[in-house]
């Protein structure tokens, strides 16, 4: 197997790990690749994340969720991805440092993988990033409320003032959009979770929306915001704007273990 190792690039010891768990990989009879960040630190050279399809079989993250997103969001291709925990909660990282060298050794072709949905965001017909968590639309400047219209079919389902907005894929659900008071949702239901931040009617509720609808995010608040999609990419929206969301043709493919979704939410969420 050909594998490329991402590292978390602030923690010295997970990129110590890195290095370490290239070279058993290779000791064992594998490529083992490390990409250009992580590389640099080990003083070892590395391959960029945009050029990974043309080098490996596999990625493998070294850190929390945000380097599994960041991951994503730069490979060019559909490549199988694997996280090995090195943060707070991973719920993206199905492996432990204790167990994933054997994991990997033991990994043949013809694995298994996962597909997990990502989101599609268009405005005024230009792509602008896919997102595997969520966008979030949030003022530019602290404690300003924005105004949000949204368009189900051409036809406006609601319209509410909030902090901000979330929306999200089923994966996702277990990310901001929970902290925010949305439902943890089977990653395997293709929809859109929306949720209001401190929205200012309680009547405002989250909604999970199928993509086979056409969906729309009207911003018309008069007020600076971003869009910040999966904590990676920021999108200034200036004082309003229209953003169209819809499923992605690039999902991500997660590479599976023994340990299902709702194991991991019993293990990592109920137990925090």
């Amino acid at each position: 197997m050909r594998y490329l190792i991402v590292s978390r690039i602030d923690r010295v010891d997970a990129v110590a790990f890195a290095g370490r768990l290239a070279d058993d990989l290779i000791t064992a009879g594998h490529t083992a690749l490390l990409e250009e960040n992580t590389g640099d630190l080990l003083t070892r050279g590395g391959v960029a994340l945009e050029d990974a399809a043309d080098h490996v079989d596999v990625v493998v993250t070294i850190g929390g969720d945000g380097t599994v997103l960041r991951a994503v969001s730069k490979m060019n291709g559909d490549i199988p991805i694997i996280g090995i925990n090195w943060g707070e909660v991973g719920f993206l990282a199905d492996l432990e440092p204790d167990n994933a060298l054997s994991f990997l050794t033991a990994l043949q072709p013809g694995f298994s993988v996962e597909r997990r949905m990502r989101l599609a965001f268009e405005i005024d017909g230009v792509h602008i990033g896919d997102a595997l968590n969520e966008a979030l639309i949030v003022t530019s400047r602290p404690a300003k409320m924005l105004r949000f219209s949204i368009l189900i079919d051409g036809v406006v389902a609601e319209m509410f003032r909030a902090d901000g907005i979330i929306i999200g894929t089923p994966t996702g659900s277990t990310a901001y959009a929970m902290s925010a008071g949305g439902p943890i949702i089977d990653p395997w239901i293709d929809g859109v979770l929306i949720v209001p931040l401190a929205p200012y009617m309680l009547s405002s509720r989250p909604h999970l929306i199928s993509t086979d609808r056409t969906i729309e995010i009207r911003l018309e608040s008069g007020k600076p915001a971003n869009l910040v999609i999966d904590g990676v990419e920021t999108q200034p929206l200036g004082l309003s704007a229209s953003i169209s969301v819809s499923r992605s043709d690039h999902a991500a493919l997660f590479i599976k273990t023994e340990r299902n979704f709702f194991e991991k939410v019993e293990q990592k969420l109920r137990r925090l």
